[in-house]
């Protein structure tokens, strides 16, 4: 029985947290034996926005360290970088002649990142919800996990590929399957927990932890985490706080509810936090271990191999789609 396909898209930002680490990376590390999974570092979408040369690069390559220390191996995954693979940029250019402007004017992302400043803001901003289509469209991709600011750009990859096979009635493209990533949404900010982790407006640095915090400052963003009055160590998706606390506590432990409860029974919250930080530092350990001893040529030989595995996939279906259309 043939693995499912399966797409992710990493952004090069440099800078994982427990909500990435928790809600989406850790949970790859340990289905991928379970998928054809490729994991494509996005650096084409991060230049759609003004990026300094050498912290592009530096965060690309750190990126991927990030994630093969947090679990992901480069034997069972597709791994590599979107500019290594020219027919991304080729697919997207194709792909543009059959999205209407109505369709792309309706994507609320570019609405919400350009702002005020609609008119001066790259048409690679506007227009990166087809590049993230083709993405998508050149590896058959089946499966496509994200969170909900997502869904409609895979919506938008869905309709294309649809257009696209009925324009020429021919099954040229897999119609990918939004997979919704409910639990990204789990983890939320130690100082917003109304919100998911993120470095927010409201409390910047200190809402979330990074994978690579020293332990003083896990220690200090924990214990200035934003719980309640009540003092009492209990599930309660009613009490946000506390509640996003015993979540990641009950990640990085396995323990069940019930057991964590009953070990913090008649304590406080400064107790439980302080136990928090530990387990936090505990498991966070080997995955900074390994990334320290990850070397940036290791990873660019890893990227290079990665690039080298998908480009035929990539050439295959540009040669169907350059038939189909009439391309020489």
């Amino acid at each position: 029985m043939s693995k499912k396909k399966v797409f992710s898209g990493i952004k090069p930002s440099g800078d994982l947290h427990l909500g990435n680490y928790l809600g989406a990376i850790k949970r790859w590390s340990e289905e991928q034996s379970n998928a054809d999974s490729i994991f494509c570092v996005v650096d084409l979408h991060a230049i759609t926005v003004p990026q300094r040369p050498d912290e592009l690069k530096k965060r690309t390559l750190d990126i991927v360290k990030l994630y093969i220390a947090s679990g992901l191996d480069p034997e069972k995954n597709n791994l590599f970088v979107q500019s290594l693979v020219k027919e991304h940029t080729e697919l997207a250019w194709i792909l543009n002649c059959f999205i209407p402007m109505g369709w792309m004017e309706k994507m609320t992302q570019f609405k919400e990142k350009a702002e005020s400043n609609r008119e001066r803001a790259s048409i690679g901003l506007f227009d990166y919800p087809a590049l993230m289509a083709a993405d998508i469209l050149l590896y058959d991709t089946e499966e496509v996990p994200v969170g909900e600011d997502q869904v409609q750009h895979v919506e938008l990859a869905r309709d294309v590929a649809k257009r696209f096979n009925s324009l020429y009635k021919k099954d040229i493209f897999t119609i990918p399957k939004v997979v919704l990533n409910k639990e990204t949404a789990r983890i939320k900010g130690l100082q917003d927990p109304e919100k998911k982790m993120s470095k927010s407006d409201n409390g910047g640095d200190n809402n979330l932890i990074y994978l690579l915090d020293e332990p003083e400052e896990i220690r200090k963003k924990i214990m200035s985490a934003q719980t309640d009055s009540f003092n009492e160590v209990r599930f309660d998706d009613e009490r946000p706080g506390i509640y996003n606390l015993l979540i990641i506590y009950e990640a990085f432990t396995g323990m069940s509810r019930g057991d964590i409860e009953t070990k913090f029974e008649g304590k406080g919250y400064a107790e439980f936090k302080k136990d928090l930080a530990e387990v936090i530092i505990d498991g966070l350990k080997p995955i900074k271990e390994k990334y320290h001893n990850l070397t940036d040529s290791d990873v660019e030989k890893i990227l290079k191999d990665g690039a080298d595995k998908v480009r035929p996939l990539a050439e295959k279906k540009m040669e169907e789609v350059k038939k189909v259309i009439g391309l020489l």
